[in-house]
């Protein structure tokens, strides 16, 4: 039972959901199992045809069905929540136990803490997932990394909650729009991201998607200069991850597969953004490599 009272306010934690049945019920054990007494579970799926629906309602009554994408779903969730705070929360993260309350702690700490970041720490099967794992490890305390999970509701709603016109870099671009209310600061109660088992070629692809819509993101962001092209410096980030080699050839193996993995990424998501450069500028009735694709029945 949730355990709201002046001393401790409503959190929501919203989790949207796709077919997530493998991880979800990790997920919400975890939010079930916070030290912080008054949390409620919101989640928003998006027509799961696995077991996704029938294990979220083991752990709370407010399971709906909403979409397009991710944003949308988070979006529609905080509208059908009740707390005072919202935590927004991936269906494949394991939330360690103070989380919910260090967030709570930091943002009632100081009337300027508009957002709280929490850090991630990725776990998997295999080698690639040991190469996010060893990654992701570079980016805690990385504020240009990182983006806000943690809100106060009215803050949310103030700066209308996620971009549902954007489907990549979503989360910075609220994080931005979160600043012009206050500071965004940090706990270091960790998240712990299951991967599974990293496909390479499936990463590979995914980048290729999120890159080809990384121009709205930018679009969207354009007076925000010097946070956007810390995102998109391949160059910083390569030199975020040299500048602890101790840290990136520990186990060489793995260093070196991550650096070959980030290079593969890099360069898929250079292609993927170049091909939405073309399409853009591209006559709505020319010919097309997407709409031959289209025609194959291939996309």
């Amino acid at each position: 039972m949730v355990k709201a009272s002046p001393s401790h306010p409503l959190v929501s934690v919203i989790v949207p959901t796709r077919n997530s049945a493998a991880t979800l019920r990790a997920c919400l054990q975890s939010i079930s199992e916070q030290t912080y007494p008054a949390v409620e579970i919101v989640v928003v799926d998006r027509d799961s045809d696995d077991d996704t629906k029938k294990i979220a309602k083991q752990f709370t009554k407010r399971v709906y069905n909403h979409g397009p994408e991710r944003s949308a779903q988070r979006n529609y969730g905080v509208r059908k929540s009740s707390g005072s705070y919202v935590a927004i929360i991936d269906s494949d993260m394991e939330l360690t136990p103070r989380v919910i309350a260090d967030c709570v702690e930091k943002i009632q700490s100081t009337t300027d803490t508009a957002g709280v970041i929490i850090p991630e720490e990725s776990f998997g099967v295999g080698f690639w997932a040991r190469c996010k794992q060893l990654e992701r490890s570079f980016y805690v305390g990385v504020d240009w990394m990182e983006a806000a999970r943690f809100f106060s509701k009215s803050n949310y709603q103030q700066v209308g909650g996620y971009n549902e016109q954007l489907t990549s870099g979503e989360d910075w671009d609220l994080s931005n729009r979160m600043k012009k209310l206050g500071s965004i600061d940090r706990i270091w109660s960790f998240i712990y991201h299951n991967e599974g088992k990293i496909s390479l070629l499936k990463t590979l692809q995914k980048k290729f998607y999120y890159a080809s819509k990384i121009s709205e993101y930018v679009d969207h962001n354009a007076d925000e200069t010097s946070t956007t092209s810390e995102i998109l410096q391949v160059f910083k980030r390569f030199g975020l991850y040299l500048s602890q080699p101790l840290r990136l050839f520990r186990n060489p193996f793995v260093g070196y597969g991550m650096l070959f993995m980030k290079l593969s990424e890099f360069g898929f998501g250079t292609f993927g953004w170049l091909r939405s450069k073309v399409q853009k500028t591209t006559p709505v009735n020319a010919p097309s490599v997407e709409r031959g694709v289209a025609r194959n029945g291939q996309r």
